[in-house]
């Protein structure tokens, strides 16, 4: 989204160091390195791209200035890039006096996302002021239309979701949207933020209106930037989290779920819905210790390998705002590796956004024809009439690339079908072809969507992994195939590639054949857990032991039983009024894990801000770094917060990690960076002590002494009362 967010959502951190896989421009040959986008902005958030028509690609971002010190802001700027790498300035889709009918004036256009429907490139943007109130905030999801991704774009006088009152006040934040063309062929719009969650609503077949009930599938004040696409029969949900403006102490963040109807229920990896109080999300992005911290709202696209890369904001956390502090968060486009491990999205196979020099995304192949020119010298004509004009090649019959291919590869073209009964490619004597209402590999066939209209550019992508063939149909080349099918090959595909059409001419573009990407099947280890450092730990058993310390003492705190209870204070350690206790132990040098046990009975929907119990990494009043199950609104969250001292003042943000239970496992991994000392802790949580999900990574400089402790505080109303089990420290 913009800059907005309701209070009260943050938290997250993550540590491990990326051992290779892919950064930035400028690194080398076939080598990159992050922000992509450093080319022709310093700031380009919410990100989305697609590859046009012409085989370039196109990115579209929020409506900022691009540059420190410009102050102009682009109405949503677009870049282009060869390469996915190096990136240029294509001008903006909205002139400065452009604006749908029902837009304010001072409308900002944020969080664009482009798609393929209907045969024409749509639109679908976040107008955050509109006609319909005073309210300067009253958002709508507004929709233009263009003949390619480079414009010229011209909004429709209608929202497809217009501003939607809300129950608490104001407005319902409608923004964020994103598009998906479901399997059936059916169009989807997701959008919505904390106030009132993540929706969804199916799209009339042209994609302008939406028409049904919407469906709720993300809670509120947890999710927003919501983006989905389709793998392997299951519709994956990535949402982000927690706040994603907070300059130095953003820890936004990048969760998942997933479900076999476009419209949920969705559930994370270890069962739980994202539409509950104590909701789900499983781990793809977060911050890792490096340089950069709040990783979020991401869109995904494919290489020519078939290699999935996620795209996304960041904030570098030595330079957080574009210009003055306080004002507008600076947030680069990343690029990084998408790994798919066990059915599960995780960014460079769980180790998180990169800072170093990484391979490159596959942008071209053997094969790679643009038909931008009448030449057709790479190719030789089987049989029938082929022309190349207008950058795209038009025909009948067969024509052959001259360029022998084999092995493990992913071919692909778009297509349409202008006259022909079937059109398609032929890969080592298999044809694949699309036509007369389905999809065919060789023997093997299955049925396209009632109504698909094939006279619409479509993509068509093959890939070829030993002896198995996929073969795949979408509109947009967005994780959104609305037809697959799937052939055992009686030998390696190799030899010719050709485009064929039959019983009428076709247009056929982009053609290519690249070698397939090597899939990634482990992940990353989590931090080590050794055996319990005696000397450190308290099991409670014997009263408080004398090597806690207090910061401001909490005579309501006692130990029996073997445990602490602490009933919840109404103070609160962030900001200025640093009113909570702290209990505090000297933690042992070097690498170690903190962990404790805690029992909080929050309840779940009802408000009840901003109760909380847990670990804190701590060195004064304006630097710790706060792990603790909390009631934020109406969800229970697992909250990593994190406050600093920035440009004169203490300045708090957060992650969020996982789900808790009223019983909760918490941990706190921390390590000395050997390069640059700093000390970095990650968080890690539990609802059963044995299962843990693993998220984001605060740092503190070197040179401090961070010392771990308990805390219990955000609110005396209702009486609840925190239960410390033990405080374990593990080598």
């Amino acid at each position: 989204m913009g800059h907005l967010r309701r209070g009260g959502a943050l938290a997250a951190v993550l540590t491990l160091l990326l051992a290779g896989a892919a950064p930035a421009s400028a690194a080398g040959p076939d080598r990159y390195r992050n922000p992509v986008s450093a080319g022709f902005a310093d700031t380009f958030a919410d990100p989305v791209v697609v590859r046009g028509d012409d085989g370039l690609w196109y990115a579209f971002g929020t409506s900022d200035p691009l540059r420190e010190g410009e102050g102009r802001t682009h109405r949503v700027p677009i870049a282009r890039s060869a390469d996915l790498v190096d990136w240029v300035y294509a001008g903006d889709a909205f002139a400065p006096d452009q604006r749908p009918a029902y837009a304010a004036p001072g409308a900002a256009f944020w969080a664009p996302d482009v798609r393929r429907v209907a045969g024409r490139w749509v639109m679908y943007v976040t107008v955050t002021d509109t006609t319909v109130s005073d309210d300067t905030f009253d958002t709508a999801v507004g929709v233009a239309t263009a003949p390619s991704p480079a414009g010229p774009w011209t909004f429709a006088d209608t929202p497809v979701v217009a501003p939607r009152p809300g129950a608490g006040g104001g407005y319902l934040w409608t923004i964020d949207p994103s598009q998906l063309t479901g399997a059936d062929g059916r169009h989807w719009l997701y959008y919505g933020s904390y106030y009132g969650g993540i929706s969804v609503t199916e799209l009339s077949p042209d994609g302008l209106r939406a028409v049904g009930t919407s469906t709720p599938v993300a809670v509120d004040n947890k999710f927003e930037g919501g983006y989905v696409l389709r793998r392997d029969g299951w519709y994956y949900l990535f949402a982000s989290t927690a706040n994603c403006c907070a300059g130095p102490a953003t820890g936004y963040s990048v969760q998942v779920g997933r479900s076999r109807d476009p419209r949920g229920p969705f559930t994370d990896r270890d069962g739980q819905r994202l539409d509950v109080s104590r909701a789900g999300g499983t781990p793809v992005l977060t911050q890792n210790g490096n340089r950069w911290i709040g990783t979020g709202h991401n869109a995904v696209l494919t290489d020519l390998s078939g290699q999935d890369w996620i795209v996304y904001h960041a904030i570098d956390r030595a330079d957080p705002y574009l210009d003055e502090p306080f004002g507008v968060n600076e947030r680069p486009m990343l690029l990084d590796r998408l790994d798919w491990i066990d059915g599960w999205p995780t960014v460079n196979a769980g180790a998180g956004p990169s800072d170093t020099a990484r391979p490159a995304p596959v942008t071209t192949g053997p094969v790679d024809a643009r038909f931008a020119t009448a030449d057709l010298r790479g190719w030789r004509a089987e049989h029938g009439r082929w022309q190349a004009a207008g950058g795209v090649l038009t025909g009948s019959g067969t024509l052959t690339s001259r360029t022998r291919i084999g092995g493990d590869l992913r071919v692909e073209t778009d297509l349409r079908l202008t006259g022909a009964a079937t059109a398609g490619l032929r890969l080592g004597g298999v044809d694949v072809r699309v036509g007369r209402g389905r999809l065919t590999a060789g023997a093997a066939t299955t049925a396209l969507p009632a109504g698909l209209d094939l006279r619409d550019r479509h993509n068509l992508a093959i890939e070829v992994r030993g002896r198995q063939l996929v073969a795949t149909l979408s509109p947009s080349r967005l994780g959104d195939p609305v037809a697959r099918v799937s052939l055992r090959l009686s030998r390696p595909a190799a030899g010719d590639l050709s485009v064929r059409a039959e019983g009428g001419p076709a247009e056929f573009d982009n053609v290519s054949a690249a070698r397939l990407h090597r899939s990634v099947r482990h992940a990353v280890p989590d931090p080590r857990v050794g055996p319990v450092l005696r000397g450190f730990s308290d099991e409670f058993t014997g009263g408080l032991d004398p090597a806690w310390q207090w910061v401001r003492q909490d005579p309501a705190a006692t130990v029996s039983g073997g445990a602490l209870r602490w009933p919840v204070q109404d103070a609160d350690l962030s900001g200025t009024g640093n009113t909570a206790g702290v209990l505090l132990r000297d933690a042992p040098a070097g690498n170690y894990v903190a962990e404790t046990k805690v029992t909080l009975d929050l309840g779940e929907d009802s408000v009840r801000n901003y109760q909380q119990a847990g670990l804190v990494a701590y060195v004064d009043d304006d630097r710790f770094a706060r792990l603790t199950q909390v009631a934020i609104w109406n969800t229970r969250q697992v909250e990593y917060g994190y406050e600093l001292p920035f440009a004169g003042q203490p300045v708090y943000g957060g992650s969020i990690v996982g789900t808790p239970g009223t019983t909760t496992w918490l941990r706190l991994a921390h390590r000395i960076d050997p390069v640059d000392g700093e000390h970095e802790f990650r968080a890690g949580s539990s609802r059963d002590g044995k299962h843990w999900t693993w998220g984001a990574v605060w740092t503190f400089p070197a040179g401090t002494t961070p010392r771990i402790g308990l805390v219990a505080h955000g609110g005396a109303a209702p009486a609840v009362t925190a239960e410390f089990d033990y405080l374990r420290f593990h080598r």
